[in-house]
């Protein structure tokens, strides 16, 4: 294993849309195939038919390459081990010779028992109160198949093209040991596992079959997958071992689960916007049902941040850097890493991931977005005077779309204001130093006039510093403590009570909408 060049593949089933606990498998799987050199590949593992749904295989590959994860090999892609579709795979007779190949070497057996027979068993002990229905080691001598029916008749049975499906057969006694890369060594005893089905009477293999032969035949070397896979784990360890390929058979490594944000129970694909947050990275229509479940995508999340929300779910680092590009998650991943225990999704924590990276964005490239707002809603104001909001607003932003909400007034004036400051703040000396400081705006030249500051610094033209000396000056000259009055005059400019840095926003403004914004709130505050 040492010496094999290192391949790990995500092998969906195109049921629905990819839920994030599919999206961190993904991940996982492309960090440590990427760390070590190797390859990431997508196989579509569609072998229940009747649960196909259509578009998830294509929603499937638009979500990875949304989140960046990149692949090698595999659907969409193609590569040496072509077909990639599981389905396609079948008809090429891939599966049943290994099926048959276990029947010939005693590890398998043909069983003729109908779906209506195994659910009247089911009922059955389910109305006595008894354990589940299990085909195993035990109830297998007392139903109708290869192991307990005379030979002619399972001949004439075949021949007669009855229904059946070919079963793994486990060891009555035995204890099967196998070493998880998380989780260490699982020892699970025989009588614990059951007779899984390996082909199903339509010729289709099932999973437990289809994913052993695909992995040893593409050469995967490790099989990342979630914990509810971990009670099948020693039936998969038998089907290597009765195969021959038990010495090259990918390593194991089965993640926790991903919790809702309570800690009770799984996240799972149902929660949906249940929960107050989305489940998918992308948004979803249903086909059968046209309801729409939303996506981190259109919600105006950045790729980046949902990876690195998600690669933090469940591995730890080792260090208190919560903040890693796609590179440093690459350079630091490992399995060892990975708790056993389940992780818990907290959606405050995922905004406040996507607040840090949109604080890091270049105001350029959020301005490219925000015109995309503005444009719809008529306005086409100048890309640097955007770049300059952008640059104002993004602090207290969590997404894009709250650019709006932050920062209307840097294109329309306002036309109320915040009525808890003014009925705080407006009286006499504040409507008289807002009168003042609209005078002295007005008549000051914002390419020519000068302001000495107490230190006999001087500031010239319409800039932050002017302004604000500007402001502190014309107040104090009729008495007014200038700090009495800033509020009012941020609300005079914007109509609400806070916002980005007073000075700032007034340079970016500009003097003459300023005074003009300054003129109407004095008609029209009472």
């Amino acid at each position: 294993m040492d010496n094999r060049r290192v391949r790990l593949r995500f092998a969906p089933s195109p049921t629905g849309p990819l839920h994030i606990g599919g999206v961190r498998t993904a991940l996982y799987n492309y960090l440590f195939a990427k760390r070590h050199g190797g390859d990431f590949l997508l196989r579509i593992e569609d072998t229940d038919q009747t649960r196909y749904v259509p578009g998830a295989e294509e929603y499937i590959i638009e979500s990875l390459k949304w989140c960046g994860i990149q692949l090698d090999e595999g659907v969409s892609v193609g590569g040496k081990y072509e077909p990639y579709r599981q389905s396609e795979r079948k008809e090429l007779g891939i599966y049943k010779k290994y099926a048959d190949q276990l029947i010939e070497s005693g590890h398998a057996y043909y069983a003729f028992d109908s779906g209506e027979e195994l659910d009247a068993i089911r009922e059955r002990l389910n109305k006595a109160k008894e354990k589940p229905f299990q085909y195993n080691s035990i109830t297998r001598q007392t139903m109708k198949n290869s192991l307990t029916l005379p030979e002619d008749e399972v001949k004439r049975r075949l021949e007669n093209n009855e229904p059946y499906v070919i079963r793994l057969k486990v060891p009555r006694n035995e204890e099967i040991r196998l070493h998880d890369i998380i989780r260490g060594w699982v020892v699970v005893h025989s009588s614990q596992v059951d007779d899984k089905v390996l082909l199903k009477s339509d010729g289709m293999p099932t999973y437990h079959l289809a994913h052993i032969v695909d992995d040893i035949l593409m050469e995967i070397t490790h099989a990342v997958r979630g914990e509810e896979w971990l009670p099948s784990a020693p039936a998969h360890l038998l089907i290597y071992r009765y195969l021959g390929w038990e010495d090259v058979m990918p390593q194991y490594a089965h993640l926790p689960l991903l919790l809702k944000p309570d800690g009770n129970g799984k996240l799972s694909k149902r929660d949906g916007d249940k929960l107050g947050f989305p489940v998918f990275p992308l948004e979803w229509k249903d086909p059968a049902t046209n309801e729409i479940s939303s996506g981190y995508r259109e919600q105006g999340y950045f790729p980046e941040a949902m990876i690195n929300i998600i690669a933090l779910l469940g591995w730890n680092p080792g260090h208190n850097t919560e903040m890693m590009s796609m590179e440093e998650l690459i350079e630091q991943f490992s399995f060892e890493k990975v708790s056993k225990s389940g992780a818990k999704f907290d959606p405050e924590k995922a905004k406040w991931f996507n607040q840090q990276y949109l604080r890091k964005k270049d105001d350029k490239e959020l301005a490219i977005e925000f015109m995309k707002d503005l444009n719809k809603r008529g306005l086409n104001p100048d890309a640097a005077y955007v770049e300059n909001v952008c640059r104002l607003i993004k602090e207290k932003a969590h997404f894009i779309k709250e650019f709006w909400e932050l920062g209307s007034f840097f294109f329309i004036a306002p036309d109320k204001y915040d009525e808890d400051v003014i009925k705080k703040r407006w009286n006499t000396d504040s409507k008289a130093a807002i009168s003042k400081v609209k005078d002295d705006f007005k008549k000051f030249d914002v390419e020519n006039d000068i302001v000495n500051d107490i230190q006999n610094v001087t500031w010239r033209g319409w800039q932050q510093r002017s302004i604000q000396l500007l402001f502190e000056q014309s107040c104090e000259s009729i008495g007014v403590k200038s700090g009495n009055v800033m509020q009012v005059f941020r609300v005079c400019l914007s109509g609400i009570g806070g916002g980005p840095v007073l000075w700032e926003m007034a340079e970016l403004l500009g003097k003459d909408e300023v005074v003009k914004r300054l003129e109407t709130a004095l008609e029209k505050i009472k």
